[in-house]
């Protein structure tokens, strides 16, 4: 078992992130850098390989909670807070790059953002992002927190919280679990009723995203009539 004491200086994780950058890194190479040392005879990059492995990779490991990472061999309490504050770095990082988006006027920019925002979540979230009248992001609402499958919806407090906003427009969202990204009935039925009762208010339904783990759907793209509701 190569362990980092054993590799040439040169090949070790933090002199390749010096001398090519953190994206030249692999992720266990990353997660060896959080955990900095692994257990006797196994070194740090076997130790990432082992719980990348055994969480299912990157998206799992941003699963586990603090307890669950500490219950792993070689992991401990300071490790596991350790990656799970980085982990944590990375989400905000990517809800200040969405806060400085020009526009959320097409889904791509939308979906990247809550498929970092929601990695971490193996329950379903339903919620809704807030936009003004030139579809930039104002905020981000987290609305509700179901079981494995389903998520409660309010809509009085969806458009309750747009119009504190002063929202022009909001992009609705929910995750599933499951890792499947594909709409159900109830999906498609929410999104019609939501898109009516915006108008109804004044506020535009722009979208409603399925994440499901690295990947996301776009409802407008797939059914733009879910949206026509004139």
């Amino acid at each position: 078992m190569t362990t980092l004491s054993m590799m040439e200086p040169r090949q070790r994780p933090r002199e390749r992130m010096r001398t090519s950058g953190a994206a030249a890194l692999s992720e266990a190479e990353l997660i060896a850098l959080v955990l900095r040392t692994g257990r006797r005879g196994r070194g740090a990059v076997s130790e990432a390989h082992e719980l990348l492995n055994a969480a299912g990779g990157l998206q799992g490991v941003a699963r586990l909670s603090v307890a669950e990472l500490e219950a792993r061999p070689g992991v401990g309490p300071a490790k596991a807070t350790a990656l799970t504050a980085a982990l944590e770095l990375g989400r905000r990082l990517a809800r200040e790059e969405m806060a400085a988006a020009p526009s959320l006027d097409r889904p791509e920019a939308a979906g990247a953002y809550l498929v970092a925002s929601l990695r971490g979540h193996r329950q379903e979230v339903f919620g809704v992002l807030s936009l003004d009248v030139r579809h930039r992001f104002i905020a981000e609402h987290q609305l509700s927190i179901g079981t494995r499958r389903q998520a409660p919806v309010e809509p009085s407090e969806l458009f309750r919280r747009a119009l504190m906003d002063d929202a022009a427009s909001v992009i609705l969202f929910h995750n599933h679990p499951s890792g499947h990204a594909e709409p159900s009935l109830e999906d498609l039925d929410l999104t019609r009723r939501l898109a009516k009762g915006g108008r109804s208010v004044g506020i535009d339904v722009l979208d409603h995203l399925i994440v499901a783990g690295s990947t996301w759907t776009s409802l407008r793209s797939r059914r733009p009539d879910l949206f026509d509701v004139g």
